[in-house]
C-alpha cells in the first residue's frame, strides 16, 4: 500500500515525540540552554526556521551531554493527510504541556533567591512533524547509539528543510524547581532505562 501511495504522489508525513531523561549534577547547564531556546522560540513567533535553529542547538547540547542520559522513550505515527498529522501534533503538544513541571513562565524576573536547589533530573520532550522517510527516527530509540542517530537526524531534517512542526517541552521548566525520582515514575511512565 505504501508503494502505491508513493506512486500516486501522496506526501508522507511523520509525527514523532522523543522523551529523554538526563540525570546527575551536570544537568543544570542543559536547563540554561532549554530556557534560552524557549525564550527565542517565543520571540520567533512560530517562524519554523528560527525554531529549527533552536532545535539544532538543543540536539547538539544533548549530544554533548550523552553521559547524563538515563532513560528515553519515543512514539510516533505516519500520516498521508496533512490535517490529520497536524491534529496529532496538537494532541502531543497538549499532552507534553500537561506533564508535571513542563509549564514555562517567561515572566519570571530576577527576584529569585540566591539559594536555588540544583535539580538532578531533567526531562526533554521533542516533538516534530516532517515530510518523508527517516528510519533513524522511526525505530526504537531506547538505546544510546539509536538515540544519538535520532538527534543527528533531527538536525539534518532542519538543514534539509523537511520539518513542518517543532515543539520542545522540558521539566523542570523553572530554575529552582525540582523533578524527583517519584515524580519521574508517576508522570513519565513510558521511560525505558538506557
Amino acid at each position: 500500500m505504501r508503494a502505491f501511495n508513493q506512486m500516486m504522489g501522496r506526501t508522507r508525513f511523520v509525527v514523532c515525540r522523543l522523551f529523554l531523561h538526563l540525570a546527575g549534577s551536570d544537568v543544570a547547564p542543559i536547563l540554561g540552554v532549554l530556557n534560552s531556546t524557549a525564550r527565542e522560540a517565543i520571540a520567533a513567533d512560530g517562524d519554523l526556521h528560527d525554531l529549527g535553529e533552536g532545535l539544532v542547538e538543543i540536539c547538539e547540547t544533548l549530544l554533548r551531554y550523552d553521559e547524563t542520559w538515563l532513560s528515553a522513550s519515543n512514539e510516533g505515527e505516519v500520516f498521508w493527510d496533512e490535517g490529520e498529522a497536524g491534529d496529532y501534533v496538537n494532541e502531543l503538544f497538549n499532552d507534553s504541556g500537561e506533564r508535571y513541571g513542563a509549564e514555562f513562565d517567561v515572566s519570571s524576573g530576577s527576584s529569585e533567591s540566591f539559594s536555588i536547589p540544583v535539580t538532578r533530573n531533567v526531562i526533554v520532550m521533542l516533538t516534530v512533524a516532517y515530510e518523508g522517510d527517516v528510519p533513524d527516527l522511526e525505530t526504537d530509540l531506547s538505546n544510546i547509539p539509536a538515540l544519538k542517530d535520532a538527534l543527528k537526524a533531527l538536525i539534518n531534517l532542519h538543514y534539509k528543510e523537511k520539518l513542518r512542526a517543532i515543539q520542545v517541552h522540558f521539566s523542570p521548566a523553572q530554575l529552582g524547581d525540582e523533578l524527583t525520582n517519584d515524580q519521574l515514575l508517576q508522570y513519565y511512565p513510558e521511560l525505558i532505562p538506557l
